[in-house]
């Protein structure tokens, strides 16, 4: 599986550091020092928007990490989830200078809703990255907030197997990271709680 590491920033802020090194060695040359000063600190600023860190994604068999740096804001039962059902509802406050970069909860395989639900009235809520265990649980990841109306963007196709905490998509500055999970799921994380991104256990999935 393709964990897409990157050496220190995601690969879609790349073109944004370059472009501004590029206006940095130009202030350089032309002797515009004041210029160069806002330009390092802007510099600065993106590396910390745009940084990856690697992390080391505990072994916790059926175990489901955070897929986001931030806080635990409400942990609830929903009978609406996105799959039409019970759930359990994670939802996490992101840290907007935490990973740019999102972990998928579990491992799995990436469903499409549209066959799961496919003339359902609320298909249109049935949106996000949905994995599929090996032991048939459905872990679903939603987002909601978008700064700037920029959404999420997965990298991850359906049918595509993915491993716990492995990256899966870019979170471009959005707010929140819903995670729903099976009704007889064990939660582990109360509100309140800060948790990184594939490092730490927000819930446990039912044995088969």
């Amino acid at each position: 599986m393709n964990n897409r590491r990157n050496p220190f920033v995601a690969r879609e802020g790349i073109p944004f550091l370059a472009l501004v090194v590029v206006a940095i060695m130009a202030a350089w040359q032309l002797d515009k020092i004041v210029y160069s000063v806002p330009l390092l600190m802007l510099f600065g600023w993106l590396i910390l928007v745009f940084r990856d860190p690697i992390r080391a994604v505990p072994a916790a068999p059926l175990g489901v990490v955070s897929p986001v740096d931030g806080v635990v804001i409400e942990t609830s039962l929903t009978d609406s989830g996105a799959l039409e059902g019970e759930a359990h509802r994670i939802v996490i406050r992101v840290n907007s200078l935490g990973t740019y970069t999102a972990r998928c909860p579990a491992e799995g395989k990436i469903m499409d809703f549209s066959v799961a639900v496919p003339d359902s009235a609320a298909i249109g809520s049935a949106s996000g990255l949905w994995v599929q265990t090996d032991e048939g649980n459905d872990v679903i990841l939603q987002f909601r907030g978008h700064r700037f109306g920029l959404a999420p963007a997965a990298f991850l196709g359906y049918g595509e197997r993915v491993g716990q905490g492995q990256r899966c998509a870019y979170l471009r500055l959005t707010r929140f990271a819903e995670v729903q999970l099976p009704i007889n799921s064990r939660v582990q994380v109360e509100v309140g709680q800060k948790v990184a991104a594939g490092v730490d256990v927000l819930a446990k999935l039912p044995h088969p």
